[in-house]
């Protein structure tokens, strides 16, 4: 974990900050991911301990019954991607002005991935299912 992070979208009008930025940067091939950025969501876990600054200008989608995502209503930026039970984010690796020191750990959702494109990076690599079981066996 690095002492604090910051970020902000496109236009500037949201900014971001956490103290518990993972340097492990984790890819999700899920359809939803794909179709909300058209590829696959580079991501980063801060846990909960994310302060935003403007955000009149955060506009959130449920997007399933247990997270939702947040953007720019001004320029659409992703924001993040936030669990609801535990309010735990994950946010886009872009956004982050000056992130040293990371590096490509995991891609999940492996079997949604198109043949389209690879990454040549060696991750490890969970089915949809995997990460589900993974997610489950972290909640007892």
């Amino acid at each position: 974990m690095s002492n604090v992070a910051q970020g902000r979208c496109l236009c500037q009008a949201v900014s971001l900050s956490t103290t518990k930025m993972n340097h492990q940067i984790g890819a999700c091939h899920c359809r939803m991911c794909r179709k909300w950025g058209g590829s696959a969501l580079l991501v980063i876990d801060c846990e909960s301990e994310v302060n935003f600054e403007g955000t009149e200008d955060i506009s959130i989608y449920q997007s399933s019954d247990w997270a939702e995502r947040g953007f720019c209503r001004n320029c659409g930026t992703h924001l993040f991607y936030r669990l609801k039970q535990n309010q735990q984010y994950f946010i886009p690796v872009g956004l982050f002005d000056d992130a040293e020191d990371l590096y490509f750990e995991h891609q999940i959702f492996i079997d949604e991935k198109p043949d389209y494109y690879s990454f040549a990076n060696e991750t490890h690599n969970m089915t949809g299912a995997e990460f589900f079981a993974q997610v489950a066996s972290e909640r007892q």
